[in-house]
C-alpha cells in the first residue's frame, strides 16, 4: 500500500498529465472523415480495422468492406458482419498472391475490387470504408497508386476509411491522418501452430 507522501505524488503527476492532455483535447476541435492506415508485418491490421466496423455499427452508421485479397476461404468476420444490413460486404480476391501465382489474375480481380470501393468512396451514405488489404494490391501495382490517392482525397468530407495490409505506400501514408504500424514479435506459427478459428480465421 502506498503511504500519505507516494499518494500525494502520484496525485501531483496524475494532475499535471491530465493539464497536458485537456490541452491537447482542447486543440482539437476539427471534424472530418479520417483516413487510417494499419500496416506493418505483425498480425492485427485487418482484425482492428473489423473492430472499427463494430464499433461504427454502435453508432448505428453505415458500412462498406472490400477485401482485395482474401477470397478463397470464409472468415468468421465475414460470416459475422454478413449478418448486419448496415454492412455491404465483399469479398473480392482471389486468394493470396503466392497461392495464386497469376499477376494478370490477380489484377483483375483488384480492378473489379477497386471499382466497388469507388462506388462506396463517392457514396455520401456510406460512413465507414473497410479496403482490406489494399495494401497489397498497391505494392503490386494491381491498382494505380496516384488513382487511389485522388479518390480519396475526394470522398465525402465525413466519411472515414481504413486501409489495411503490408508495405502502406509512402505517398499514401502522406495523406493518412492516423498510421499504425504493426511489428511483429512472436507469433504462433512460428511454433508450427496452424490458424485456430477466432483468432487468425
Amino acid at each position: 500500500m502506498k503511504n500519505a507522501e507516494q499518494e500525494s505524488r502520484h496525485r501531483a503527476r496524475m494532475q499535471r498529465k491530465k493539464t497536458i492532455i485537456d490541452k491537447k483535447i482542447a486543440a482539437a476541435n476539427q471534424d472530418k472523415g479520417i483516413l487510417l492506415i494499419n500496416t506493418g508485418n505483425g498480425k492485427g491490421k485487418s482484425s482492428s480495422a473489423f473492430g472499427m466496423v463494430a464499433r461504427a455499427l454502435g453508432h448505428e452508421m453505415k458500412v462498406g468492406v472490400v477485401q482485395f485479397i482474401k477470397g478463397t476461404f470464409s472468415t468468421g468476420e465475414e460470416a459475422f458482419y454478413r449478418r448486419f444490413p448496415e454492412v455491404e460486404y465483399h469479398v473480392m480476391g482471389e486468394g493470396f498472391t503466392w497461392e495464386t501465382q497469376n499477376s494478370e489474375q490477380d489484377t483483375i480481380a483488384a480492378t473489379a475490387a477497386w471499382q466497388q470501393a469507388v462506388h462506396f468512396l463517392t457514396d455520401t451514405s456510406v460512413d465507414l470504408v473497410v479496403l482490406d488489404e489494399l495494401n497489397i494490391a498497391l505494392k503490386y501495382n494491381y491498382i494505380p497508386l496516384a488513382e487511389v490517392i485522388a479518390i480519396l482525397q475526394q470522398r465525402p468530407v465525413m466519411q472515414h476509411v481504413a486501409v489495411t495490409g503490408r508495405g502502406a505506400p509512402q505517398a499514401l501514408i502522406d495523406i493518412a491522418d492516423t498510421v499504425t504500424e504493426m511489428r511483429e514479435i512472436k507469433h504462433a506459427y512460428q511454433n508450427g501452430i496452424r490458424a485456430q478459428k477466432g483468432v487468425e480465421l
